[in-house]
């Protein structure tokens, strides 16, 4: 099918010319539409990768005018769900959206709900589920070569919703999108973070475990951690530890200590580019894309009943349930935590 799809871009920051790479290689993206509060990124953005864009400040107008087809968001996490939503109302078939899904676990519902009952195509930012060397493992696993998984230990910097998201999400394509069946978990809010306008701990570590078994260790900022971000796998015939982008730390197979994994070194960019590829042809052939809202939405479940069994001081079973706001903030905004001045 070779036709293109009238595409917009909501925010042109950071993460907005991350995108934008990937949208500069899809052949079948028309880029029609540029917004940005700040008009100033936008022109810059317009003129650096050429789309000769219509430029807008609301998004709102821009809907209404252009008609986008597809829209790529890329705003701070409470927007999420309102600017999805006026998407989908104004007809647009596809959102890809910047992690986390939303700041609280009713939000993600809601998302979830009007994506099945629209069926609006919509999808989260893990792109590094596209990394050469996180593909890789996936294949390693399914072919045994650490044999049956028993545990995996994760870690990413600070802020389990924005940050600890990427790794969960990694853990989950580890282990063949296997649910949890639950999850304990303790923060350290001594101080805290307000990270995109999301206040959040300094450092979080817990447990969670899969319907399969596999056992999950996370800690989420903090000192003494083995890995600045990632996850190393456990299986009864050896391990590997794998960090965001794909690369590889220590690996070993006890059957052949002479085994050692081939670096997979590439850009951050290809990520990017594989992901945008995927939402196009997803959407034109109907199959479920890899970053599936449907994938983001176990992942946060993980992350709100971690903060829940904080808030309950036990452990949470999944699926989450009488939970709709977001516990750590809940807390914060309650004296809970003592702040450090």
């Amino acid at each position: 099918m070779n036709r293109t799809f009238r595409t917009a871009l909501i925010g042109c920051g950071h993460r907005g010319r991350k995108h934008a790479v990937g949208l500069k290689e899809e052949q079948r993206c028309e880029i029609v539409a540029l917004v940005d509060v700040n008009r100033n990124a936008a022109e810059a953005l317009n003129s650096d990768f050429g789309f000769g864009a219509a430029i807008y400040e609301d998004y709102k107008e821009m809907l209404l005018k252009e008609k986008p087809e597809v829209v790529v968001v890329c705003l701070w996490t409470r927007l999420h769900f309102p600017v999805f939503k006026d998407c989908v109302n104004s007809g647009v078939r596809a959102v890809h959206c910047e992690k986390p899904m939303a700041h609280t676990w009713g939000d993600c519902l809601e998302m979830a709900r009007i994506a099945e009952e629209s069926g609006c195509q919509l999808t989260f930012s893990h792109q590094r589920r596209f990394a050469k060397g996180n593909m890789l493992v996936r294949e390693m696993i399914n072919k045994g070569q650490f044999g049956e998984l028993l545990r995996m230990d994760l870690y990413s910097p600070p802020n389990l919703l924005d940050c600890g998201t990427h790794t969960i999400d990694q853990a989950f394509s580890f282990n063949n999108e296997t649910p949890v069946k639950w999850v304990l978990g303790a923060v350290d809010a001594s101080d805290t973070l307000n990270w995109f306008d999301v206040r959040s701990e300094i450092t979080a570590v817990g447990t969670f475990v899969f319907e399969n078994g596999v056992r999950a260790n996370i800690q989420a900022g903090g000192p003494d951690q083995d890995m600045w971000g990632g996850v190393r796998v456990i299986g009864k015939k050896g391990f590997i530890e794998v960090f965001w982008d794909g690369n590889f730390g220590q690996a070993v197979v006890y059957d052949d200590p002479s085994w050692k994994p081939e670096q997979c070194d590439e850009k951050p960019d290809v990520q990017t580019v594989r992901m945008v590829k995927d939402i196009f042809d997803c959407l034109i052939s109907g199959k479920e894309p890899e970053l599936s809202y449907k994938k983001a939405l176990r992942t946060s479940e993980v992350i709100f009943a971690f903060y829940e069994s904080v808030r309950l001081n036990k452990r949470i079973e999944l699926p989450l349930k009488g939970v709709t706001d977001n516990p750590f903030i809940t807390m914060y905004e309650s004296g809970k935590f003592t702040i450090k001045k």
